[in-house]
């Protein structure tokens, strides 16, 4: 098994956590508080990040292009406005099909890489994206009484459009992390990840604590009341940005989403055997197409 499979299982299992941490902070905080402490607090933890992977390899910082700073801001831009386009969903009745569409990113993904970064996707690769998507929109859709074909009707409703929307964002902010970790040229995909990491992760932190102080500047004080919550968050954030930019460095950013698209097992094993919680048919048929698109790349890597 190559090694970028490894750090994206390993990613989207740090994920999850991260995901379920910050849940619960979207409860004490508002949204956008509870955004920046995935990027403010994650800052420091990403440099140390950086320097155990220069460290480790024994290299030196590379040089940062003028494409290189293009490609970060474009990345980090996109990939605020996926997160801000994602928490509208949150308010809208009918959240399943908006995030079905959601689910589309690796799809998406590889048609950035085809468009940007000239990257033509192979047929495994195609069909472990068609397949893992396929797997995440039946259990996505697993409560659903309409059922998964009415996704076809219902791109016209402004839920289903909102999620597409986020899809494209976060689709392109991959793509643009994984170029921008390329320009660098070397010397190592941990220190090219984890420079990617550093610069980005600040930008965006700034970015929303300038959003944070011209909006809601009491946000401030309910994030330093949950710092060691928050702390935790940008912790488990940066190691997890730190897996996907490696990943993403080594291999095609639609391949890196579709194996990541294993994040949804982690959380049915947690509801499963921490919750004692059921899965129907279509949520275990969800889970074994989505094993299959990762074995299929596994097997034809």
């Amino acid at each position: 098994m190559e090694i970028w499979i490894l750090i994206t299982i390993a990613a989207a299992f740090v994920q999850n956590i991260r995901s379920s941490l910050q849940k619960h902070l979207r409860g004490q905080m508002g949204t956008a508080g509870a955004t920046f402490v995935r990027f403010g607090f994650g800052v420091p933890f990403a440099l140390i990040f950086l320097a155990i992977a220069i460290t480790a390899t024994g290299t030196e910082l590379p040089v940062l292009q003028g494409s290189f700073f293009g490609w970060i801001i474009v990345a980090a831009l996109a990939q605020i406005f996926g997160q801000v386009l994602l928490i509208m969903l949150f308010t809208m009745r009918n959240f399943a099909v908006g995030s079905a569409y959601i689910r589309v990113e690796p799809v998406l993904a590889a048609a950035f890489g085809f468009a940007l970064l000239l990257e033509t996707p192979t047929l495994p690769l195609i069909i472990a994206v068609a397949v893992s998507v396929l797997g995440v929109l039946l259990i996505t859709m697993a409560h659903v009484k309409a059922g998964i074909w009415s996704l076809a009707t219902a791109v016209t409703k402004r839920e289903a459009q909102i999620g597409l929307a986020s899809a494209a964002m976060f689709g392109l902010a991959a793509v643009s992390f994984r170029g921008a970790s390329l320009s660098l040229g070397g010397p190592n995909f941990l220190v090219q990840g984890g420079v990617t990491l550093c610069v980005a992760i600040t930008l965006q932190a700034l970015i929303m604590a300038l959003w944070i102080a011209i909006k809601d500047p009491a946000d401030f004080k309910r994030i330093a009341v949950k710092w060691k919550t928050s702390a935790m968050v940008g912790f488990v954030g940066a190691l997890a940005s730190f897996g996907w930019f490696t990943a993403m460095t080594l291999e095609q950013a639609a391949a890196v989403k579709a194996v990541a698209q294993i994040e949804m097992l982690f959380a049915f094993a947690t509801s499963y055997f921490a919750f004692k919680e059921q899965m129907n048919r279509r949520e275990i048929t969800g889970c074994l197409l989505i094993v299959c698109g990762v074995l299929v790349l596994v097997l034809t890597r």
